[in-house]
């Protein structure tokens, strides 16, 4: 029986019959919760705070001196692509002090997109190492920041040490058609690895 509120977006559609868990992941201030934001179908669930003369004693605010919150728990949103799937957006907080929230959060997830700021690109190791642990498989999307030096997809990936198969995308969290593609590129990815896994593995 449909709902009289599924029109506006508030619930899923009665035809989905499979969903999708995928983490939007990065170091601090990288522009998850805009990604997520930028996505989601919904209004998203945000969980940020102004941050404090403490908080800033901790968190490394060089390249972001403007940043005036963050995300504590985690960031939600939805988007769904078709009559019977539906990808739920799940935005972790970019602090290593939140280490334990990347592990609930990664339960069920069925793989990653890591956000990666061209000007900070060594804070990005901590995240991936944590991902390869847990054995999620993901796609780095460079989020290009006004300003932030380019370099060529060779260097990058070297840079990143990435495997030849990981994908690398760039995009603009800001720009819905631009996630839309970095989002596309680790779906597509994760549906190939699931191809050409063994069943026995």
């Amino acid at each position: 029986m449909d709902s009289a509120l599924v029109s506006d977006g508030t619930y899923v559609r009665d035809t989905v019959r499979t969903s999708v868990k995928l983490l939007i992941v990065g170091h601090f201030a990288v522009g998850k919760t805009t990604y997520v934001g930028t996505l989601s179908e919904i209004r998203p669930l945000r969980t940020e705070e102004r941050m404090t003369q403490a908080g800033a004693l901790i968190d490394d605010l060089a390249g972001v001196p403007d940043k005036e919150t963050t995300t504590v728990a985690m960031d939600f949103g939805r988007l769904t692509l078709s009559d019977d799937l539906v990808l739920y957006l799940f935005g972790t907080p970019g602090q290593h002090r939140f280490t334990q929230l990347w592990h609930d959060l990664s339960r069920g997830a069925l793989g990653a997109l890591v956000l990666a700021d061209t000007r900070r690109l060594e804070q990005s190791f901590d995240i991936m190492g944590f991902l390869e642990e847990q054995k999620l498989r993901y796609a780095v999307a460079i989020n290009q920041f006004d300003g932030a030096p380019a370099f060529p997809e060779e260097e990058l990936r070297e840079a990143l040490d990435l495997l030849p198969s990981t994908p690398l995308i760039t995009c603009d969290a800001r720009d819905q058609a631009s996630s839309t593609r970095a989002l596309i590129a680790l779906v597509e990815y994760l549906i190939d690895v699931e191809k050409n896994t063994p069943d026995d593995l």
